[in-house]
């Protein structure tokens, strides 16, 4: 379908108007800025983004949670044509995308909607959302080192905000521990990032929680459609 037309067909503008947000710069898809007018899409696959809300067809709202094994992408596809998280729920007819990413290395939780709006709000900056891992880190961070990750750490070229971080678990004979991470960030493998600043770098990392919504014993590479009072939740987020 032409891009024009499927931002038409979803109810966000006119044909002409879609075109000139298409000039303005103002879409993407699948990440990437689109500025070809005659440019065509899959409405099956790809995910388009108007001023970095994703559009959707759909009226019909899926919201599931995925326990994502490692050794998948949370985008579409990728120059490797390595397997996608969207291979694990063909099964769903409503074409559904991830809220937020996981690196191709982590596993855990990931929630996937074709709510626009949701995943808009919970997406942005402004709202901050929880995201609890659990990393397994190489040696054992001490007080000092613990407590600069909580206060934020020079990273690139940012500092991140205040976090929490606590040891559960620790084996001196194979020098690494277990620890529960919280976030509210969403910057690209920043967890992996901050364990490295503190010179303990991860070695395996899960993500087992955002906000208040769990896993709750779902298989690695299995998924389970969220409660209507979780989806309630994160709309009241």
């Amino acid at each position: 379908m032409r891009i024009n037309k499927y931002i038409a067909s979803c109810g966000i503008a006119s044909r002409r108007k879609a075109e000139e947000f298409i000039l303005d710069k103002r879409v993407k898809v699948n990440g990437e800025i689109i500025s070809e007018l005659s440019f065509n899409i899959d409405e099956t696959k790809d995910i388009v983004e108007v001023d970095g809300k994703v559009i959707s067809l759909s009226e019909n709202y899926v919201y599931i949670v995925l326990n994502k094994p490692e050794g998948y992408i949370t985008t579409v596809k990728d120059q490797f044509d390595r397997p996608s998280v969207l291979d694990l729920v063909t099964d769903i007819k409503e074409r559904v995308y991830p809220i937020g990413r996981l690196d191709y290395e982590t596993s855990g939780l990931l929630i996937l909607t074709n709510d626009g709006d949701l995943t808009y709000k919970l997406t942005h900056p402004k709202h901050e959302v929880d995201k609890t891992y659990v990393a397994l880190v190489k040696g054992e961070p001490t007080y000092e080192e613990l407590k600069r990750f909580r206060e934020g750490l020079e990273i690139e070229d940012y500092k991140t905000a205040p976090a929490k971080i606590r040891i559960v678990d620790k084996n001196e004979e194979k020098n690494y521990c277990k620890c529960e991470i919280k976030i509210h960030e969403g910057r690209n493998r920043q967890v992996r990032k901050m364990c490295k600043a503190i010179n303990h770098p991860v070695l395996r990392l899960r993500r087992v929680a955002m906000g208040n919504i769990k896993l709750r014993g779902i298989k690695v590479g299995e998924y389970r459609h969220l409660t209507k009072e979780e989806v309630e939740y994160l709309k009241s987020i």
